[in-house]
């Protein structure tokens, strides 16, 4: 940028005396402000002035503003430095039974600081008078956590002995698992990114529960802990701006900034917390920097040239890192070094004195105050940007150095000179084993009281909330009975059951919809006027459809999230309420509606993080199927989320064909999760294909929910019969090639709908598993077997989905067995000429049945024939899988 020529040095001069006066006088704050005003003047009147997202590389609260500390330096930093020791104890010795345990040291080493002081000051359990903190804890630091719980009593010495040893129950999670621990963790953290996404919408609903009047959350806050590494996920910055479109002060985002990523230098050539600072304040965020400990603020302060702030500046992260992994005497020669004015500075410090300075990050009281500030703060989130060394404390065991997030062993040379640095009460005979060290009685006195004043201990879990009271099925009568010569979607069916469910004097309150910009797609627009859309500043505008019945509605209570073209958000919506029994003490009911294949292929990892969340509530694949959704193509058309559904083992997945089996399964669920508090959610897929739907038929509702039941039967069948089975719009295609089959042929017909193949697997796999333990015992016949016993002659079975689907049941089945299914890339077309490529339409069904008869031989070669030219069948078609 070109240099504007200084005009009136003298006026210059006075301009900066009149700002170091202000601050003298009245502090930096006023003279920001003042700044602030003169340069919004100065742009009005035209002046083209640079905006910079970034401030000098320096703590952002000076050490005259640095608060007290509220605690006793000396026995916190006597208990923490034993909670490293048994951190790293906790690795090491788990190590040195096998190296397949694995485990991370330097992470924790980098943070025990910012953990330490967060556990001693800040993060409130839940109790009768708060509704505590939520902490995402780093995936990476979880041997501190667990040390510190052992420090507490809250953790046994036979536990931490078996880190990572899971199987027979004895022993910890390798990171944050509430599948794993129920009692312990909150959140899972360590698929790097989804953390930081869902802490941001935790804090979100924590202000939707509140301003629905579910909640009071009072001063209640969400941390999330980063490392900065793991901000180059796309999701770790991917919702961020919505943080401050929201005004979500009740958020905190802490990154840990060792400089280093699994492999080496974050930003090797550059500076990765200038670039965070950037972002985050770009974003509207509070941007607090903590990179300097105490000791630098005597160097800053004699630092009349301006050189060292220059020098700290322009100093890449590469060399920072290089610096703390050498020593005091480096650290003079190749930083201080560099200019005269730094050099003078320190030339009366010994080495070790100059290697004693610390990072921020590794400074209680300048912690406490960075916390303290971000806690306080008032209509933005707050990131940290808390500068560390990784590794902090290992020496030449990992400290500052490229392999340190692979150390997991330390040698007794190592072990000696750690337990020498943080005066450690080992002998030199025992330090070889690295044994665990205890409290005495006033240490533990003292975290107790700590704890105490906090509410209790922390981390831990609510596993429970209080019982919904869920309406009966009948109050889903519309949808059991038929439709006549009405034909609707099971998207209209659901959005009937949903709007029953909102209705409810009892639950209504509870459920929240979940839309990623997708209402009209779904038919759901009559909601936003019924219950409106969640905006936390209403609506300051006059929508342009007002005037018509289902207008946009925003509102502070609005009940619906519509989180526009953002899957990923939804998801996290939903995770969020769907996880707030155990968050808020307050069930919510979500059901999340998508759009055909930006579902599970979408957002898998966070289905799969929302099992190990133990979520409640319900996911529905909209316009689901390979050849439902018409038109869309290769991208859109889902042929494998119920595949993708069955790897979540508490996903409870339906893809069901009437109005009726949707009522039956979304009852179902209700009970399951918000009655008897089931640990599973459930997902159903549904159609925008219209067609009639019948009355249920008697008796039918166990069935439906176990995954297969005789939807027609034929009375007295011969040998010319066949059993069609199918879900979703491909059974409607079934009953289309049992009339055919009868009409052209005289073959009858049994019709099985089977709304989950997944279910039918599970349940048939666990009777084979308990068969193959416990051959002594009475053998276990699974349902699918039961069921199809009563079936006489071949099954072929049709979905919407790849065969592996379907096929997946097939060791149970008894007899004759073909599957359909559309294996493939999908494409745009007609649902007729879709259904024809992928072999699943009504013709494709009805000559399969002929083909198993035929091999049977209860059709002759000359039928069978007639069958492939009347269907239209091409020998010779490629492979729909291949093209």
């Amino acid at each position: 940028m070109e240099q504007v020529k200084d005009i009136d040095p003298v006026e210059s001069q006075e301009w900066q005396e009149a700002i170091e006066d202000v601050i003298e006088r009245d502090g930096a704050n006023r003279a920001h402000f003042l700044l602030d005003k003169a340069v919004q003047q100065a742009r009005a009147a035209g002046a083209n002035l640079p905006f910079s997202a970034t401030t000098p590389y320096q703590n952002t609260i000076p050490a005259d503003d640095q608060e007290p500390f509220p605690g006793d330096m000396d026995m916190e930093w006597r208990i923490r430095t034993i909670n490293r020791w048994n951190a790293m104890a906790t690795v090491v010795r788990r190590n040195k039974v096998s190296s397949e345990y694995g485990g991370h040291i330097a992470s924790f080493a980098s943070s025990a600081v910012m953990y330490d002081v967060g556990l001693n000051h800040f993060w409130r359990a839940k109790s009768a008078i708060h509704g505590g903190d939520l902490v995402f804890f780093q995936g990476h630091v979880i041997p501190g956590i667990y040390a510190r719980s052992f420090m507490e009593g809250r953790i046994s010495e036979a536990e931490l002995e078996n880190f990572r040893s899971e199987v027979d129950g004895k022993g910890l999670s390798s990171y944050p698992h509430p599948w794993l621990m129920p009692d312990y963790w909150q959140f899972p953290t360590v698929s790097m990114g989804l953390g930081p996404l869902m802490a941001i919408y935790q804090a979100r609903f924590m202000k939707y529960m509140h301003n629905r009047g579910h909640i009071d959350m009072a001063d209640r806050k969400v941390w999330c802990f980063l490392g900065d590494g793991e901000m180059d996920e796309p999701e770790s910055r991917g919702a961020i701006d919505l943080a401050a479109r929201e005004g979500l002060d009740n958020l905190i985002f802490v990154i840990n900034c060792n400089l280093q990523r699994l492999d080496g230098p974050v930003r090797g050539n550059g500076k990765i917390v200038q670039e965070l600072e950037g972002d985050f304040r770009g974003a509207g965020w509070n941007v607090i920097k903590l990179l300097w400990g105490k000791g630098w603020d005597e160097l800053l302060e004699n630092d009349s040239t301006g050189r060292l702030r220059q020098l700290m500046d322009e100093t890449v992260d590469g060399d920072y890192q290089t610096f703390k992994s050498k020593d005091g005497a480096y650290i003079r020669k190749h930083f201080f070094g560099k200019y005269p004015e730094t050099a003078a500075l320190v030339e009366d410090w010994t080495d070790d004195q100059i290697w004693a300075l610390r990072r921020g990050g590794h400074d209680p009281e300048k912690v406490f105050t960075a916390f303290k500030r971000a806690s306080e703060n008032k209509g933005q989130p707050t990131c940290l940007l808390v500068k560390t060394v990784k590794g902090h404390g290992m020496g030449t065991a990992g400290e500052g150095q490229n392999t340190t997030h692979q150390q997991k062993k330390l040698n007794e040379e190592q072990l000696r000179a750690f337990r020498d640095r943080f005066q450690i009460p080992v002998s030199d005979e025992d330090v070889g084993k690295a044994p665990f060290v205890t409290l005495n009685n006033a240490q533990k006195a003292y975290l107790a009281d700590r704890r105490k004043a906090l509410g209790g201990a922390f981390p831990q879990r609510q596993a429970t909330s209080d019982k919904l009271d869920i309406p009966e099925l009948a109050k889903f009568d519309g949808q059991l009975k038929g439709t006549g010569d009405r034909e609707i979607s099971t998207t209209m069916a659901f959005v009937r059951i949903l709007t029953t469910l909102l209705r409810d004097k009892k639950v209504g309150k509870y459920v929240v919809p979940i839309v990623p910009d997708e209402s009209r797609t779904f038919g759901m627009e009559g909601l936003f006027r019924s219950v409106g859309i969640y905006n936390p500043l209403g609506q300051n505008y006059t929508p342009e459809d007002r005037e018509q019945m289902s207008y946009y509605k925003e509102s502070t209570d609005g009940q619906v999230l519509q989180e526009g073209i953002n899957e990923a958000g939804a998801m996290a919506d939903w995770i969020a309420a769907a996880t707030s029994y155990s968050n808020h003490g307050v069930p919510m009911i979500p059901f999340f509606i998508y759009y055909s294949m930006f579902g599970f292929q979408r957002i898998g990892d966070l289905a799969w993080a929302a099992g190990d969340s133990r979520a409640r509530g319900f996911m529905l694949g909209g316009t689901a199927g390979r050849t439902t959704l018409n038109g869309e193509g290769l991208q859109h058309e889902d042929g494998h989320s119920h595949i993708l559904a069955s790897t979540i083992p508490n996903c409870i997945s339906y893809d069901p064909t009437f109005q009726y089996e949707v009522a039956v399964i979304v009852h179902d669920g209700l009970r399951r999760m918000y009655v008897e508090q089931e640990d599973v959610y459930f997902y159903l897929t549904l159609m925008n294909e219209n067609y009639a739907h019948p009355d249920m038929p008697m008796g039918v509702e166990d069935d439906i929910i176990k995954g297969l039941y005789r939807f027609r039967e034929t009375p007295k069948p011969g040998e010319r019969h066949v059993n069609l089975m199918g879900s979703g719009t491909i059974l409607v295609q079934a009953l289309k090639a049992a009339e055919m089959l009868e009409e052209d042929f005289g073959v009858t017909s049994d019709i099985w709908s089977a709304t989950s193949f997944n279910e039918l697997a599970r349940e048939g796999q666990d009777c084979l598993r308990h068969n193959r333990l416990n051959p002594l015992a009475e053998e276990r016949v699974p349902f699918v077997t039961q069921q199809l016993s009563k079936a006489k002659g071949p099954v072929i079975a049709a979905t919407d989905y790849m065969k592996n689907f379907a096929e997946q049941i097939r060791a149970m089945v008894p007899g004759d067995y073909t599957v359909l299914g559309t294996d493939g890339y999908g494409r745009s077309d007609s649902r007729v000429n879709l259904r024809r490529f992928f072999e699943v339409d009504a013709n494709h069904i009805a000559a399969a049945a002929m083909e198993r008869l035929f091999r049977a031989g209860h059709v002759s070669r000359d039928e069978m024939e007639s069958a492939l030219n009347k269907y239209d069948i091409d020998g010779a078609k490629p492979n729909p899988r291949l093209v």
